[in-house]
């Protein structure tokens, strides 16, 4: 039975919501604890579809993995499975976070392709190019990548864009191999920062953490761990954004706003007034109708195709025209197809969109195309007369933990409803 949300127009949010640990760092951790044998616990965990779902990668390779509110404990044998292609890997994009491990612990991997996100074709060829520089072969054969050494060996690899996810890959490879690898224009995410810090705690030796340069030198062992997740920036985000569409006035704590320092400054640029708590959260007040400004989505430190559709909804009721740019992920646009469903005027020309803000939105029928387009039509619906249906919120389940009970708590009026949609 299919689920959606139907979201009442016209709120005006305010109080406080709290931020837990991140989505795109939690996965990365737990993923993590396949490099050392024993029991690896991470607390702060969202309560999230994708937390069990990577369980259930884990313990396809041989861990035992036990995750109880917040907090996830994951066993690592001393003999795991080189092979990862579960169905579960199918499901999410983050699951070839698996591949660096295992081929540094094991020497080899079998790891199916990733599921996830609609947004656009994420090859894997810089995972691959990066594991060949360290002295592994890699392939895809069958749906997996497969990759064997005999032993790795620190080397000097450049990216040709500061992906996460090959940043990631590499990183937990190197770790292992012999002598010291350097990571040239990798990424600077503070997810990045956020692993290599765990990683630091099991013992790897890595300088540059948070620079576009990783240095990494090899150790023969890592050591388990207790590690807490940093709070999910990009979740914080899209409450300020919240905030700012719905002329609300929202605390968030729980997250360093220190990582959102371009998003909090463009809101201020919108009319917002942002008050920050050191590294704790912030707040965002929303006096009048936020006021027109651009956007352009690039790697950390700028501005994260993540929130690309939360700034198009911004963008859509804004007094003036926006200008939004998508330099990452070539299908994030699909999210304006919905918005036009709710009478947005944005139209779209390459990897640029022209969003001329209207007073108000019209509710009608929405599809989800993935975590942050779900979340950003909730948050159009909050803008829109009458009740708009926001359907395929397994993906918003995916990435954000109580989000109906956040919202209602807020002074939003929302509810999760069973049932098929009506696509007549």
């Amino acid at each position: 039975m299919s689920e959606h949300f139907d979201v009442h127009g016209g709120a005006r949010l305010v109080g406080e919501v709290d931020v837990v640990g991140a989505k795109n760092s939690v996965l990365k951790l737990m993923a993590a604890a396949l490099l050392a044998e024993g029991t690896t616990t991470i607390t702060n965990c969202p309560q999230i579809l994708d937390v069990p779902l990577m369980g259930d990668v884990l313990r396809s390779v041989g861990c035992e993995v036990v995750i109880e509110g917040d907090t996830a404990t994951i066993t690592t044998p001393a003999e795991l499975s080189h092979r990862a292609d579960s169905a579960a890997m199918g499901k999410l994009r983050a699951s070839v976070c698996v591949l660096g491990p295992l081929v540094g612990r094991l020497k080899q991997a079998v790891v199916a392709l990733p599921g996830g996100d609609a947004i656009g074709s994420r090859p894997l060829d810089m995972h691959q190019n990066g594991l060949r520089k360290l002295g592994a072969t890699s392939t895809i054969e069958h749906g997996c990548v497969v990759a064997k050494a005999e032993t790795l060996v620190g080397a000097q690899i450049w990216l040709d864009f500061p992906s996460v996810g090959a940043t990631e890959n590499i990183l937990m490879a190197a770790v292992l191999a012999e002598g010291t690898t350097v990571i040239d224009n990798c990424a600077r995410e503070p997810e990045i920062v956020d692993i290599c810090t765990m990683l630091t705690e099991m013992g790897a030796k890595i300088d540059g953490a948070g620079t576009s340069t990783l240095t990494v030198h090899g150790v023969e062992q890592l050591h388990p761990t207790t590690h807490s997740v940093i709070g999910d920036r990009i979740v914080g985000a899209t409450w300020a954004f919240a905030a700012s569409m719905t002329r609300g006035d929202v605390t968030v704590r729980g997250v360093n706003p220190h990582h959102l320092d371009l998003v909090l400054n463009k809101l201020q640029l919108a009319g917002a007034d942002v008050e920050t708590f050191g590294d704790k959260g912030f707040r965002v007040v929303q006096p009048e109708r936020p006021k027109a400004v651009d956007w352009v989505t690039l790697p950390y430190p700028g501005f994260a195709t993540d929130l690309q559709p939360f700034a198009v909804a911004l963008s859509a009721v804004s007094e003036g025209t926006s200008m939004i740019t998508e330099n990452v992920y070539e299908a994030r646009f699909r999210f304006i197809e919905e918005m036009i469903r709710l009478s947005g005027d944005a139209r779209t020309d390459g990897h640029h969109a022209v969003v001329r803000g209207v007073s108000r939105l019209s509710s009608a029928p929405v599809w989800a195309s993935d975590i942050r387009a779900g979340a950003g039509l909730v948050l159009a619906g909050l803008c829109a007369d009458g009740v708009t249906e926001v359907w395929d919120v397994f993906h918003i389940d995916r990435g954000y933990p109580h989000f109906v009970e956040n919202l209602n708590r807020l002074g939003a009026r929302i509810e999760r409803v069973s049932g098929e949609p009506d696509r007549t």
